[in-house]
Order: structure tokens, then C-alpha cells, then sequence
């Protein structure tokens, strides 16, 4: 299913209420589930912070809801439409995730071996023209964006 559409639509819903949308994944299993994380825009005077609110996914939720109804975008049998925030352990999609979150711990899993290692563990210390910083141990990595496989937040307690 081609979900631009409903990214789309998700993110006129979510501008509107002063949010972004993070990503938007479709499961087929035993049911039909159209998955749709939501960020708050990232606000300069407290980086990195979250605050998606219940009452943000519900806001989100109720108008998202209608407009797939009426525009038709989710063809076929009934479906489950989840919205949530992007959690603390959060995937990092966008070069613009890893400004976002420099000084954060974060994993990366690498498709091509930096230093012998497919996974690292350090933290972003940033991107800039095609290259993810990491510091690992002391010492910073460079990893080309275009090779990361997976990357994640590590959750500090």
C-alpha cells in the first residue's frame, strides 16, 4: 500500500496541531493496522525533548480517523488506526534526528564494518554532509548515513 498519501494527510492533521509526524508503518496480520507516530516540533529551548501528550494522539486520532474515512485512503476491510509518540528508545530515521539528539546514547548497526564492528554504541555528537558522528569510548567514529542499517536512542535512567 502506498502510504505517502496518508502521510500526508497525517501531517496536515499534525501541523495543525503544533506536532510532526515521525513515521507511519502498515501491519497486515490478524488484523489491519495503520501505525502513525507523532513528535512534537522540536522547540530550541529544550532540545531533545518529546511531550506528546495522550491528548495529542486522541486529537490526532479523531481528525486523522475522518479524513482516511472520507478521502478513501485505506482501501479494503476494517482496520486499526494507532497513534503514538515515538518512544524514549525512538528510531532515528532522518540525518536531521541525529543533530536532534547529539549528546544522546544511541545504537547503530552499520552495513558496512566500522573498525571491525557492525554495531556501535556511543554518543551522536552530530551530522553534517553525509556522515553521522559518533563518540565511542573516548574517540569519535565517523559512519556514513547512507550504511546505517538501524539506529536507535538508548534510554538513560
Amino acid at each position: 500500500m502506498d502510504l505517502e498519501p496518508i502521510r500526508e494527510a497525517a501531517e496536515r492533521v499534525a501541523r495543525s496541531l503544533g506536532l510532526e509526524i515521525f513515521d507511519v508503518e502498515w501491519k497486515v496480520g490478524k488484523q489491519r493496522l495503520l501505525r502513525v507516530y507523532i513528535d512534537r516540533l522540536p522547540d530550541p529551548a529544550t532540545p531533545g525533548a518529546s511531550g506528546v501528550t495522550h491528548k495529542d494522539c486522541e486529537r490526532v486520532s479523531e481528525q486523522l480517523s475522518a479524513i482516511l474515512d472520507v478521502e478513501d485512503l485505506v482501501p479494503g476491510p476494517a482496520y486499526v488506526l494507532e497513534i503514538s509518540s515515538p518512544g524514549l528508545d525512538r528510531k532515528l530515521i532522518k540525518p536531521a534526528d541525529y543533530e536532534r539528539f547529539a549528546g544522546r546514547l544511541a545504537k547503530i548497526w552499520v552495513e558496512e564494518p566500522a573498525g571491525k564492528q557492525t554495531y556501535l554504541e556511543g554518543r551522536l555528537a552530530g551530522y553534517a554532509d553525509g556522515v553521522v558522528k559518533l563518540t565511542v569510548r573516548d574517540r569519535e567514529v565517523a559512519v556514513p548515513y547512507a550504511g546505517i542499517r538501524k539506529a536507535n536512542l538508548v534510554v538513560e535512567l
